[in-house]
């Protein structure tokens, strides 16, 4: 089954590209053609390359990996961030820190600071502070929820990277070539879909047509975690049952043992 259709993308504005001398000559097989100075984007490719994306990241999930969200632009934060949520998976939605993929374990430290933070409001060692040095903590502490507040659960690097606007995350995408982490992203046609491992070709500014396609990806992802508990509820039944036939088929033996051992061998008569 088809996970939407053309009129849905087409409701949704997908197809509506930047000004044709914006665009980038890298998306010409994902242009349909050209009207009043605006590249239309092909759906029927939009359509294909969204269900590629989807099965791949689904694939991704159903590991038991998790995928960043990164959306920085003003009208695809919220929904980013609320898809991310929605599917408990990391995101960014402020900015983008360079070096929080290649320099992962400094960020990491921040986001231990941060810890460290809310343990001291815990314990009372906030209490004792200075009204100062509280304010100091307390501005601190707001910063690096709202730049790393997204990735606090994020113990390791991600399994892939869900971007919306590669243009405008470039350092992200950057990095993430640059430790072979696949990404998934929305490529307008003023963007270079060629350092893109799963490239979909949409309108990345209009917030319904972003609401679509990252609904679309949540969706997979959803699908994902739903097939992995499945899995290992499975394979978690099939270790009862095994257990338990094994316990019963030593209980078996050993009543099988139990009851030779009481046998007394047949005497034998004289003359044999």
């Amino acid at each position: 089954m088809a996970r939407t259709t053309y009129q849905e993308l087409l409701d949704a504005g997908v197809h509506f590209g930047h000004l044709t001398r914006k665009w980038d000559p890298k998306m010409a097989k994902y242009i349909f053609m050209e009207r009043n100075g605006i590249h239309i984007i092909d759906l029927n490719k939009t359509l294909t390359k969204l269900e590629e994306a989807a099965s791949a990241i689904k694939q991704i999930v159903k590991s038991g990996r998790k995928v960043l969200f990164v959306a920085t632009k003003k009208q695809a934060k919220e929904i980013i961030a609320q898809q991310a949520k929605d599917v408990n998976m990391p995101f960014v939605t402020e900015r983008w820190l360079g070096g929080m993929l290649t320099n992962f374990q400094t960020v990491r430290k921040s986001i231990k600071k941060m810890s460290n933070i809310d343990k001291m409001q815990k314990d009372g060692t906030y209490d004792v502070l200075s009204k100062k040095e509280k304010l100091m903590i307390q501005r601190e502490r707001i910063k690096l929820e709202n730049l790393l507040g997204g990735i606090a659960d994020l113990n390791r690097l991600p399994a892939a990277l869900f971007i919306i606007d590669v243009k405008k995350e470039h350092i992200a995408v950057a990095e993430a070539m640059k430790l072979s982490i696949p990404t998934f992203a929305m490529v307008d046609t003023n963007s270079d879909p060629s350092n893109i491992d799963f490239p979909i070709p949409a309108n990345d500014d209009a917030t319904k047509s972003i609401s679509l396609i990252a609904g679309i990806i949540g969706k997979a992802i959803q699908e994902g975690l739903e097939e992995r508990k499945r899995d290992k509820e499975e394979d978690a039944e099939k270790e009862a049952a095994a257990a338990k036939a094994a316990v019963d088929n030593g209980a078996t033996a050993e009543a099988d043992a139990d009851a030779n051992a009481g046998k007394r061998p047949r005497k034998a008569k004289d003359g044999e």
